[in-house]
Order: structure tokens, then sequence, then C-alpha cells
């Protein structure tokens, strides 16, 4: 187990624990296996980022997937490609990867697609309470957050970034979800092409307020 950075928290970086610059953040996305749910999230969030910031490396940000029970160096499941085909993400050069501590400890955001996948990273440790949040309900918060209170563009992606997981963090006790499951994308693993769509729709819906928070751009209409 790595030790993680002292007096670790939401945005006090300098440089990260592989040496990344101050300009950089890490979005951590996280599923079981990694081969459905958080791939699609990943290349999802990274072909929103670079169609609203015409910027193919996402302005600083780093967007990367993890499984709890990852199935290490396995590629993503076809159907996850062919939704990730449907919206015109790139699906190539994808390889599954365990969960493990050091992919915390370097991670800024951590979006799970379960509430129970939220659980077992807290549970590693690392200080990652903060900065932890299932999909669902990341995007609950980022929309009750005023984006005049967020840095200005000019400042970057990066500090737009930071202030937005530390804003988000502030609310969470403050705003519930209003059902237990409102936080849950379910596994469509080894379900057929039009579920994993349907999760895929899901799972775009729920990622366009936060990259038009974290950009400043909304979707293109």
């Amino acid at each position: 187990m790595t030790a993680p950075d002292a007096g670790r928290g939401i945005g006090t970086r300098i440089t990260g624990t592989d040496g990344s610059p101050q300009g950089s953040f890490r979005i951590l996305h996280v599923s079981t296996g990694n081969v459905c749910r958080s791939p699609i999230t990943e290349r999802l969030t990274r072909h929103a980022l670079a169609d609203r910031l015409g910027d193919p490396s996402w302005g600083g940000l780093i967007v990367e997937s993890a499984g709890t029970w990852g199935h290490e160096g396995a590629p993503m499941e076809a159907n996850a490609e062919a939704v990730l085909a449907d919206f015109g993400a790139d699906a190539s050069g994808f390889v599954g990867r365990e969960l493990l501590d050091d992919h915390v400890i370097r991670a800024d955001l951590v979006l799970t697609a379960t509430r129970d996948h939220r659980a077992q990273v807290i549970s590693m440790g690392h200080s990652a309470g903060l900065r932890t949040f299932t999909l669902k309900e990341f995007t609950r918060l980022v929309r009750a957050i005023d984006p005049a209170t967020l840095p200005p563009l000019d400042d970057g992606v990066v500090a737009r970034a930071r202030a937005l997981v530390r804003a988000a963090a502030a609310l969470r006790g403050w705003l519930l979800a209003p059902t237990a499951e409102a936080d849950e994308v379910y596994d469509p693993y080894g379900a057929p092409l039009p579920f994993f769509r349907s999760v895929g729709d899901e799972i775009n819906e729920a990622l366009d307020p936060v990259v038009t928070a974290l950009t400043g751009v909304p979707a293109r209409t």
C-alpha cells in the first residue's frame, strides 16, 4: 500500500503523487468489473470534454477508470463499445484495471456507479470520503451549485474542477437523494444491447451537467 500525501485534502496538492503538475486534475470512474459502466463513463467524459473545450487533452483533466473487482487487462464489453460508437466516442485502447490504493490516492475526484462502490472506495482510506461520490449523487449536487460561485474560465478548468468538488462536498449533507435507488447506475453486464444503450443514455444524461459545470460550456444542440 502506498502512503497518501501528507495533509491530503480537496485541491490542496501542488503536485500529484505521480509527479503530475498542479495544472492537472484526475477523475477516476469506478464500477465493478471495469468492462461496462466505468469504461462507458470514462470515454463519454473524455468525449464530452474534448467536444466542449476543443482540446484533445481535456483542459488538463485526466480521466480514467478501474473496477472494485476489475478484470485486469481485459477489453471492455463489445456492447459497451457499441454504446460509445452511438455517441461518437472513442473506445480504442481501453484496458481493464483492478482498483488499487494508488488509484484512489492519485484521484482528485472519484465517481462511482453505485453506493456500494462509493463505500468500498471510502473504506480504502486515503481521505477519500470528501472527494468520492456516486455519479448521480455528484450530478445532483452540481445542479445545486451556482456557476457564478466557481472560478472564472480564465483561471482554467483545473481550478474550476477543484472548486466544484469542494462545493459539492459541502452540500452533500444538505441535499439528499429522493430515494436510495436515485444514486445507482445498474450493471448491464451480460444484458442485451438495448439495455446497454439505456445505461449509456443514463450515464450521458448524468454527465452532461457535470461537464457543463467543469467547462462552463453547455452541450451543443
